[in-house]
């Protein structure tokens, strides 16, 4: 069953593999509490320095989660993007 054209799904395959990428590699450098992303933390009031450093650790693996998961939406993206691709390539030269 088609859904989008073969010019649409090549788009969304190629976005939904950029997606995935992106998405695992920041994953990553938030799970390992890269310094560069510390801006995109929310946040947060704290009254001690343990206070502090739980907060963003909890931050930095919530973020971390988060990209892990809008990556797997992705890998679904490519999945029906290739789907489409695979079904508009058949009817083409049949």
């Amino acid at each position: 069953m088609k859904i989008c054209g073969p010019k649409l799904s090549l788009c969304g395959l190629i976005v939904s593999v950029w997606g995935i990428v992106q998405l695992v590699l920041m994953g990553v450098f938030y799970y390992i509490h890269s310094v560069a992303l510390i801006e995109d933390l929310p946040e947060f009031e704290y009254e001690n320095p343990e206070q502090f450093y739980t907060n963003v650790n909890n931050a930095y693996n919530q973020n971390a989660f988060n990209c892990w998961i809008a990556a797997c939406i992705y890998v679904f993206t490519l999945i029906l993007s290739g789907q489409q691709f695979y079904a508009n390539s058949r009817s083409s030269t049949a």
